[in-house]
């Protein structure tokens, strides 16, 4: 009784525990992609381009959409920045502005910006998770995702025909306590602004929002992202494909919640193939996106996912090795219906 009841009591900070596994399988190390690649959701404001153009050349990754982070002429400075180094290999999705949120011309004013956005060569927009978590309207009040305000600027990307993404909420973990119990302690004690704990929408009344706008504007296109923000609840992703055929879904920075569930993943990218999008939302480096490939392209076991420095919680992925078909749609051909030809 006592051997198997015993408990141990260790000093060695969590930190410090870094564990290398004892599993031996199969490990297959992808150079390049299969399929040329476009990565739909990533953030390269600060770099330069022709840095990561080195790193695309080596993947094989055909083009990249910036989601610029900027607002105003510091946003058009971006798109230039990009599209001057070369426009064939990158794109951008503009950044929701609620700078005049509280003006009363608030809406007039994000339709002539939208406007300026796309002439000057944006393919999207995006609407961040500070929408429904801590953008206020002029009384003060928190703004719902689903405000009816906010309407005009879903029917104006549909005239200009432009998808909108929404980041609505975040993993689950990030509405809990950080507490022991907590299976992203690490990462959201590393990050604890990330947590929404005790925030006044829970989780899925932030969905719920999300998706009545998405039922209001059936003629407006929409990417959800990070998996529609329903990794580790995959149940939820199917149901929100199969309602609304006029949203799509990315895998940026989703790749550890899919690929430790691996038969509902794969099974979700066989019944929806023209609906999911490629995208990183990491530093491009070839390490981050050849851990992509392999968790897309084999059939490999318990091996790291791509992250931050933080990582994402304490457990590796597996495989989904999905058919060539479904990986050109995933890699390239679902982005290319989205962007400008």
């Amino acid at each position: 009784m006592a051997m198997v009841s015993a408990k141990a009591e260790v000093d060695l900070p969590l930190s410090d525990f870094q564990p290398k596994s004892m599993i031996v399988a199969e490990e297959h190390h992808l150079e390049r992609a299969r399929f040329p690649v476009i990565d739909y959701h990533n953030h390269l404001d600060s770099l330069d381009p022709r840095d990561v153009l080195r790193v695309m050349d080596a993947c094989g990754i055909e083009k990249i959409v910036n989601i610029t982070m900027k607002t105003g002429d510091e946003a058009l400075r971006m798109i230039d920045k990009f599209h001057s180094a070369d426009p064939q290999r990158f794109a951008t999705i503009g950044w929701m502005d609620w700078s005049d949120v509280t003006g009363p011309d608030f809406v007039s004013r994000t339709l002539q910006r939208l406007e300026m956005l796309v002439e000057r060569g944006a393919v999207g927009i995006k609407f961040w998770k500070d929408l429904g978590l801590s953008v206020c309207d002029a009384s003060g009040e928190l703004l719902r995702v689903d405000d009816e305000r906010l309407a005009p600027i879903f029917d104006k990307a549909e005239e200009l025909g432009i998808p909108v993404m929404f980041h609505t909420a975040d993993p689950d973990a990030f509405f809990l306590p950080i507490d022991a119990q907590n299976e992203r302690y690490e990462e959201l004690a590393a990050h604890p602004d990330w947590g929404f704990y005790g925030s006044q929408y829970s989780k899925q009344e932030l969905l719920d929002q999300r998706d009545l706008v998405i039922a209001r504007h059936p003629k407006t296109t929409f990417v959800a992202a990070h998996v529609a923000e329903s990794g580790e609840n995959l149940a939820l992703a199917f149901k929100l494909l199969e309602t609304y055929p006029n949203v799509s879904i990315d895998i940026s920075a989703r790749a550890s919640e899919l690929g430790r569930q691996p038969y509902k993943a794969r099974e979700l990218f066989l019944k929806f193939p023209d609906r999911i999008l490629f995208g990183s939302d990491l530093l491009p480096e070839e390490s981050m996106y050849r851990l992509y490939f392999r968790f897309l392209e084999t059939a490999d076991e318990y091996f790291e996912y791509p992250s931050h420095a933080s990582r994402q919680g304490r457990w590796n992925i597996y495989g989904l090795h999905l058919p060539d078909d479904v990986l050109r749609k995933v890699y390239r051909e679902n982005a290319l219906r989205l962007l400008p030809s």
